[in-house]
């Protein structure tokens, strides 16, 4: 009887260690998997450009006007 139980504690034991083994990989894969997906859209979307900003003359007196349009500073005179 001592030895059936050992015998039925350590297949109990195989299997659960099984059971862990297989859910780490499965979740690995599939993180890795996220990861791939992830990265091909990253690549394969363009990368979206700030637009211009546009100035208008609110009258007709001049006056210096100075902005950034995300390449580089304007100065209007």
């Amino acid at each position: 009887m001592q030895n059936i139980r050992a015998l039925l504690y350590g297949l109990v034991g195989i299997a659960a260690i099984g059971t862990l083994v297989v859910l780490t990989a499965s979740l690995t894969l599939a993180f890795a998997g996220m990861l791939a997906v992830f990265t091909v859209v990253k690549a394969m979307t363009p990368r979206l450009k700030p637009a211009p900003v546009r100035a208008k003359a609110k009258s007709t007196q001049f006056e210096m006007r100075v902005w950034n349009d995300g390449r580089g500073t304007i100065i209007d005179l």
